[in-house]
């Protein structure tokens, strides 16, 4: 008796037709190439050349924000943390907070550029305040510098609530792709040092496994991002720790055991990305240690797509989710802002 065989299918999830068209018009004007530790540095030089960078006096917004940064207490032995803060003008009494964590693999990217989106979407139709972390990157600082960083603005954020005028018992901790990861890792330190405890945490297609998944091959070469340029970004984080059996969880999440304690999650992702399995996984184990996830994805997103291609309707329905989402928790806080005077 014959026994059927499967073939092995190398298939990937198709693209949404609109962000492929933002994709091909990308790729025609600015060749990609995988990331690689040769070229690592060339690709830093030439991220920060080219990636927005505002002053605190753009992000005021002509008096519609008010905008500081601070320089506070690094971790220990470490240097001081930049962090930058915003909120709207004229609310008085403790705002929610969103502590976030810019994306860029861990080696690029830095704490300003993300803010204009972050203050039109979520800081003034929420009414909530904003500190954008300034963390130093790999591979000038590997693991666990950067997320000491974020670590030590946490709670140095947490212990001034009160000047900063936000609620320390309404802070969210936020971040996309790299930041998504130290989002997730920072809620796992935090929970395990007993520091301040978050209202929720927003992962933003984290990148939380150092590990390659099913997801991983099956994308590579495709989108914005591919495994090979995912493996110098780690090895780039990790140096000498990559691939090791005892990694800690809190450099890749995804190796977590214990998941437990932790308080509510947003995790989305898209169909067509790298980092889909380890995404969805994560969500699974936060269900299976009797905690709450919210897990969105995106059918034909890949890395990022939302940012390459933001009038696209899965675009814009990715972000109205995040944003009900974030309404949804701040609202089951029972407390109000209200309007200076």
């Amino acid at each position: 008796m014959s026994v059927r065989r499967v073939p092995e299918t190398k298939a990937a999830p198709p693209f949404d037709p609109e962000l492929e068209a933002a994709l091909t018009a990308v790729a025609g004007t600015e060749p990609r190439e995988p990331l690689t530790p040769d070229n690592l540095e060339a690709r830093r030089e030439r991220d920060a050349a080219s990636r927005p960078r505002p002053t605190a006096e753009d992000l005021r917004a002509d008096g519609r924000f008010d905008v500081t940064e601070f320089r506070v207490p690094g971790p220990p032995g470490g240097p001081d943390v930049t962090l930058v803060s915003a909120r709207p003008a004229g609310l008085t009494g403790p705002l929610p907070l969103l502590y976030y964590m810019h994306g860029g693999a861990m080696i690029m990217g830095n704490a300003w550029s993300v803010l204009p989106r972050i203050l039109s979407e979520w800081v003034l139709p929420l009414e909530m305040a904003v500190i954008s972390v300034e963390y130093r990157l790999a591979p000038g600082t590997r693991y666990p510098g950067p997320l000491e960083d974020c670590y030590a603005g946490l709670v140095w954020a947490a212990t001034h609530a009160a000047e900063l005028g936000v609620d320390a018992d309404r802070v969210i901790i936020g971040g996309k792709s790299a930041g998504g990861g130290l989002a997730a890792a920072l809620t796992l330190l935090t929970r395990d040092r007993g520091g301040p405890r978050p209202l929720g945490q927003l992962l933003l297609c984290p990148m939380l496994d150092d590990r390659t998944t099913f997801s991983g091959r099956q994308m590579s070469g495709t989108g914005i991002w591919d495994l090979t340029s995912n493996e110098t970004a780690w090895q780039a984080l990790l140096g000498e720790c990559y691939g090791a059996a005892d990694l800690s969880p809190y450099a890749a999440p995804a190796r977590a055991t214990d998941l437990s304690g932790l308080p509510p999650a947003y995790i989305d992702v898209g169909s067509a990305e790298m980092f889909r399995d380890e995404d969805m996984a994560y969500a699974n184990a936060i269900w299976q240690a009797g905690g709450q996830a919210e897990l969105h994805v995106w059918s034909g997103g890949y890395h990022g797509f939302d940012g390459l291609s933001p009038k696209a309707a899965v675009s814009q329905d990715a972000r109205d989710a995040r944003t009900r989402w974030l309404r949804r928790l701040l609202a089951q806080s029972g407390k109000e802002n209200r309007p200076a005077g």
